[in-house]
């Protein structure tokens, strides 16, 4: 295939066994993810809670320190977007469907099925239940996201660099860098970019059918996921082939649009009142517990680790696993950016916005359970969203709004997804061709469905844990890397120049 280097084949091949295995024996596959999925986060657990933290550790190093002046890029380039823009498509790249799916799930199931400590139904577990929400949407994830997109930022644009993980390796690597340790590099972050992101399409499938199921009565199967997820796949190749300044862009900023509409509506026609209490509470207790809950690991409270192995290690890896895919396509929209800007708006915006979220979607749903209106706690993870909207005015209108907004979270990551595998199956190429673009799309429906038919939601989230585990030692020797590159290149340009100060300010 025209442009399509080795890591090409070799990715492809061991995806093409995967989904074979998955069609011929879905139940070994289950069983075999199931199993390296506990012994990973049973005994390495500890190590993702501390990687992770690093990574966030780095990042603020990097806005703090003198190298925050150094731009992603050559020191005169200008951004290819305005900073709205920008943020609209890193946001939808970055949470996307998880953003609707766990928006009211995750609270409520805090709240009154399994709490981060144990206590159900109670004020306290209401409060634990937003906290902990924003420790797993907040600055840990966008720090994994904006280490790896400002390495390779910052060696396709200053150094010049292909697009690729294993370019941003060259200090650390050296000249092995282009050889096989380089390939096998890439490879890995190939494997797990297609995992993290058939991931989020099923989920995405998933709560479509959850929610056609709830309000039309449509059957909640296989093969009606098989059916919304062939009709979404037209969609997004549509949109990938139109290229990346037509479809992503135009996509990520109708996203912005319709997820401000639909939280406006749920907040206006929610417990607006307990919300705002909620959210400010939940951010002080956020900001308060920061470093406990970093390295909260339970070791002397089974029940409690179990927990943490099922939400915090979990959404670690999911973050890990989307890192090379959300890094790559971030780096790509990030040009003439400085680092200091980059980390402040990559860390902290897109946590303030997830904050607002789920506030207003948790807090509602937490507030309908309270009051025995609705109890949104008895319905499946895909139903939660729905069954609170169901409570609300022109509730089947809203439903249909929140539909419309997860297929086009659907079609804005499967599309940035071929994008990117494109590019890091090209030798980096910045404008990948259609027909490797669509047939990583076709790779991407096959590994989601798979996944689905072999276990569900549960093999999904396996799958996701085992791939992001190697590629989180990539993400290391990634921010050695970048330090010490960033490091020399200062060195290099001595130190920020002031402007004097005027001759009758010196005289004074």
């Amino acid at each position: 295939m025209k442009q399509a280097t080795s890591v090409f084949y070799i990715s492809a091949a061991i995806l093409v066994l995967l989904v074979a295995i998955g069609v011929i024996a879905p139940a070994g596959l289950e069983q075999g993810t199931d199993y390296v999925q506990s012994l990973m986060t049973d005994t390495f657990g500890w190590y993702y809670l501390i990687a992770v933290t690093a990574f966030v550790g780095v990042c603020i190093y990097l806005l703090v320190s003198p190298l925050g002046r150094i731009k992603l890029g050559k020191q005169d380039d200008k951004p290819d977007y305005s900073r709205p823009t920008w943020l609209a498509m890193l946001f939808s790249a970055g949470v996307g469907i998880g953003l609707v799916f766990y928006g009211a799930y995750e609270p409520i199931n805090h709240y009154a099925v399994s709490s981060p400590t144990g206590e159900t139904g109670t004020e306290t577990a209401a409060r634990e239940a937003m906290q902990f929400t924003f420790f797993h949407w907040g600055v840990h994830a966008w720090a994994v996201y904006g280490l790896v997109a400002m390495s390779l930022a910052y060696f396709m644009f200053r150094r010049g660099e292909p697009a690729l993980i294993s370019s941003t390796l060259t200090p650390v690597l050296g000249r092995h860098t282009k050889g096989p340790i380089g390939k096998t590099i890439d490879i890995v972050a190939v494997l797990a970019t297609v995992i993290g992101v058939a991931t989020s399409l099923g989920f995405g499938a998933v709560q479509i059918n959850g929610g056609l199921s709830y309000l039309f009565g449509l059957p909640s199967n296989i093969l009606t996921q098989f059916i919304i997820i062939l009709i979404v796949t037209v969609m997004f190749m549509a949109s990938a082939l139109s290229g990346l300044d037509k479809g992503i862009r135009i996509l990520s900023n109708v996203n912005m649009i319709l997820a401000a509409a639909l939280c406006v509506v749920v907040f206006a026609f929610g417990a607006s009142l307990f919300t705002l209490n909620l959210f400010t509470d939940s951010l002080g207790r956020y900001l308060q517990n920061f470093i406990t809950m970093s390295f909260r690991i339970a070791p002397l409270n089974p029940e409690n680790r179990e927990w943490i192995n099922g939400w915090t290690i979990f959404y670690w890896a999911w973050w890990i696993s989307w890192s090379p895919f959300v890094g790559i396509f971030i780096a790509r929209v990030s040009k003439g950016r400085t680092i200091r800007e980059f980390v402040a708006y990559v860390l902290l915006a897109p946590s303030l916005i997830g904050f607002i979220w789920f506030s207003v979607f948790g807090g509602s749903a937490i507030a309908l359970e309270r009051n025995g209106t609705a109890m949104l706690s008895q319905l499946v993870a895909e139903e939660t969203l729905f069954g609170m909207l169901a409570t609300y005015p022109w509730g089947t209108a809203i439903s249909i709004l929140a539909i419309g907004l997860i297929a086009i979270f659907f079609v804005t990551s499967a599309d940035s997804g071929t994008f990117v595998l494109g590019m890091m199956t090209t030798g980096g190429n910045q404008n990948p061709n259609n027909i490797l673009k669509a047939t990583w799309g076709i790779m991407l429906t096959a590994m989601a469905l798979v996944l689905l038919y072999s276990g569900g939601l549960q093999a999904l989230q396996n799958m996701m844990i085992i791939s992001a585990f190697p590629f989180s030692f990539v993400i290391i020797a990634m921010a050695v890397s970048l330090i010490k590159v960033l490091n020399k290149d200062s060195h290099e340009m001595g130190p920020s120049k002031r402007k004097p100060p005027k001759k009758a300010e010196a005289q004074v």
